[in-house]
């Protein structure tokens, strides 16, 4: 289908992070933007105030008439909508444009330069940085994100002067592979996603394939130290980061009282005294990362100084609720083993001699029947560990596969127990806590306002 023919988009799956920043490009370019998801939520309440037309019946009435012409609506879909969805069937059956939400990211990197993102972690954070500083500086930037950054409080950014768009490479069903980045980041390569790939293998040449990708005079900045064998095009120019060595790098990193600077060390240009807006250990080499790109496409040593020194982080990823001398409460998206334990090492580096709590929500039956052990050891390093059952998104239970699984297997010294999230309310009601952290992709995050609303409420009867 031509751009020019398009009136009108609608979504299978509307709700998801990534699909609803695809939607609010096409708001804010005027088109009519319709879609359907199975439940509402906070985010798809606010789409529809920002003129998405938007239902949660699976039913083809419901679609408006502006979307049933053919030779005028694009139709997006997410790989976790089923493929026997009674609308999908209908726009597929008579004859629509459907694209994949990467495919339509894809569109985009062809037409401006794509700064892309991709690894099995820290993506999320590191091109909302990125976006960040570039829409703070002079070269400014278009975005895609996979969180809602709270420096916007939305997961796009519409820049209409801008040539760069930053964009979040999701490995996810090989999404990432419709992209032609300008230059990408890849912060890790640890296997996921193993319902879909089969195989560590072939995890990781679906990376490597994603790195022939990169367009000819851009460039790779990768994690130094992963396992993944770049294979980029003649006249790619390849980088390695990390926290303490390679091209780009940090120096005299300074943890005080909550507060964290660093030098950014680069080849172009190293900047001194960089003080970190959203103070987590882990993000100084998420800042690297973010810098270096940054860096690369333009900006400044003032403009990444003050980028840095004014980023407020991103929902649900090392998310503060409640931060005072007595009680701590944060929650963080964190749902793979290796996430798991970058989180766990910051918060104890944060908080050494206090009791940490943990309430985890495993993510789908795959990853936890693959991964158990890896989540047991990483969840170990805190002093306690309550678990709730896995949410399943996409999936249906697996014989055998539940959070005791975890359980059985943290090690001993660890406080446990295993509860329904929907318990978490009661919990923070009975129990006093030191700091407390939800972690997990699923829906535990929901019930977090309500924790911390009891929490503060309990704090002040004591003051």
């Amino acid at each position: 289908m031509e751009t020019k023919n398009i009136k009108a988009v609608y979504f299978v799956g509307a709700g998801g992070i990534g699909m609803s920043a695809i939607a609010r490009y096409f708001i804010k370019k005027g088109y009519v933007v319709a879609g359907y998801d199975k439940t509402p939520t906070q985010l798809t309440q606010q789409l529809e105030k920002e003129g998405m037309l938007l239902h949660y019946e699976e039913n083809v009435n419901e679609i408006p008439q502006a979307c049933k012409n053919a030779k005028s609506c694009l139709v997006v879909y997410t790989p976790a909508i089923p493929e026997d969805h009674k609308e999908l069937v209908y726009f597929r059956e008579n004859g629509f444009e459907i694209q994949k939400r990467a495919q339509v990211l894809g569109t985009l990197t062809r037409a401006l330069k794509g700064l892309c993102f991709a690894g099995t972690h820290a993506k999320t954070t590191t091109s909302c940085m990125c976006a960040h500083i570039m829409h703070q500086s002079h070269p400014d930037c278009n975005a895609f994100l996979g969180g809602i950054s709270k420096n916007y409080g939305t997961n796009y950014i519409l820049s209409p002067q801008s040539e760069y768009v930053v964009i979040e490479a999701d490995e996810f069903d090989r999404s990432f592979h419709w992209l032609r980045p300008w230059m990408s980041v890849i912060t890790s390569t640890d296997p996921d996603h193993l319902d879909i790939y089969g195989t560590k293998e072939a995890y990781m040449e679906s990376f490597r394939h994603y790195t022939t990708l990169i367009q000819e005079g851009g460039a790779l900045i990768i994690k130094k130290g992963l396992a993944l064998k770049p294979d980029v095009k003649p006249g790619v120019k390849v980088y390695q980061y990390s926290l303490n060595e390679g091209d780009f790098h940090a120096e005299n990193v300074k943890i005080d009282n909550g507060n964290i600077t660093f030098d950014f060390v680069s080849p172009i240009e190293s900047v001194k005294n960089v003080t970190l807006g959203h103070p987590v250990p882990i993000n100084i080499e998420n800042a690297v990362a973010a810098m270096a790109m940054a860096q690369l496409n333009g900006c400044n040593a003032e403009e990444l100084r003050y980028g840095i020194k004014t980023y407020h982080g991103v929902d649900r990823r090392f998310d503060f609720k409640i931060k005072t001398p007595n009680l701590v409460f944060l929650s963080d998206y964190a749902h793979h083993p290796n996430e798991i334990l970058q989180s766990a090492r910051s918060i104890r580096q944060l908080y050494k001699d206090r009791k940490i709590t943990a309430v985890f929500q495993p993510h789908l039956y795959t990853r936890t029947r693959d991964f158990y052990k890896e989540f047991a050891k990483a969840l170990s390093l805190l002093n306690e560990v309550i678990l709730c059952d896995i949410y399943p998104a996409r999936e249906l239970p697996i014989k055998g596969v539940s959070s005791k699984l975890i359980y059985d297997n943290l090690e001993k010294g660890v406080e446990k127990s295993m509860i329904s999230k929907e318990d978490v309310l009661k919990l923070a009601r009975e129990r006093d806590f030191d700091v407390l952290v939800f972690l997990g992709a699923g829906d535990l995050d929901s019930y977090a306002p309500q924790v911390a609303k009891i929490l503060e409420e309990k704090a002040k009867q004591k003051a």
